[in-house]
Parts: C-alpha cells; structure tokens; sequence
C-alpha cells in the first residue's frame, strides 16, 4: 500500500493513500484512537486559536477528539454537528453538505439545545483535514443561522487546493489512484 509521511508537532505518521472516488486518492488521517497525535495537534493548533473564539465547533466523527482535546486545553466548550437527527434532539438546524471522503450528500444537524454555545458567539470550526469547503460552508450556514459568528477555521491538514482560510498544520497533496 502507497503512503505518505507526515510529521505533525513533531508525531510522525505514514497515512495511508486510498482512492476516494473516480481519478482521485487522498492520504487518509484518522484521528480516532490516536493519543498522540491528537494531543499534539491540539496542543499545536491551541497556540494558535485566536484570542476572541469562544465556542469550537466540530464535525461528526473523525474530529470530535481533537475538538474535545482543544477545548480541554483551552477551556472552551465545544459542539458537534452530528450527521444524522437523533430522536432526542430539540429543534435541530440542519444543512446537507458533500464531503470528498463520501463523495455523497451528509447531513450536519446541530441540537437546538447546543444552540446557546454558539449563539451571540465567536466560533471556531475545528476539523482534521479541510478539502473542498463543503463542510466548512454548511457549518458556517448553521452557525450564522443560529446567530453566531465564525470567527476562524483550525485543521490538522489542508488538502489539494492551498487555503489561506484556514489555520493548519500543514498541507497534503491529493493523488491520483494506482492502476
């Protein structure tokens, strides 16, 4: 299997390179169940949160530990957008957004009752690799529709495209799939 190396505050890592969909592969970060790295890219990404954020808010799944590591360092609370609407939830606000990792439609829902943490609020999103923008435009939709304020992006990675919207840690290039 093709890699590619990655050196994260100082975590080295070889991602996987995977194909996505139709001529396109991407090295593939999974945050869930690794400590290390997650400490390290919160720690890293802390040291760069503006001043102003006072509320991160996240994507459901691969992301939530870093949010959650974040927010432990920095003592901001932190909300995920999950992807689908559960029962117990209390006037949620959704958006449908296309990821690149699906290539499909995905839902973000925020729980009416997670709306007070970003309402009236400078927000931070947190994910772990920002692509295409499609989540970053539906969350961005949620929270300005809820009455908060993005006030700035934080990612592990940016992917293909350079982004200068985005404070991250680095950048990985996108591949074309093996034959």
């Amino acid at each position: 299997m093709k890699t590619y190396p990655v050196n994260i505050a100082g975590v080295k890592r070889e991602l996987p390179v995977v194909q996505v969909g139709p001529g396109v592969a991407v090295a593939l970060l999974n945050l869930l169940g690794d400590t290390e790295l997650v400490e390290a890219a919160a720690q890293a990404l802390a040291e760069k949160l503006p001043a102003e954020v006072e509320t991160l808010i996240t994507p459901e799944v691969k992301a939530v530990p870093l949010a959650h590591a974040l927010s432990r360092l920095t003592g901001k609370p932190y909300v995920v957008a999950r992807k689908t609407e559960k029962p117990y939830m209390i006037n949620p606000v959704t958006r449908t957004v296309i990821s690149i990792t699906t290539g499909k439609p995905q839902l973000l829902v925020l729980d009416g009752t997670d709306v007070p943490l970003v309402r009236g609020k400078k927000v931070a999103i947190v994910d772990d690799v920002v692509s295409t923008g499609s989540t970053l435009k539906g969350l961005r939709e949620l929270i300005e529709d809820v009455g908060g304020q993005m006030s700035a992006v934080l990612a592990v990675f940016t992917e293909g495209t350079p982004r200068d919207d985005v404070v991250a840690l680095g950048h990985l290039p996108l591949f074309e799939p093996e034959r």
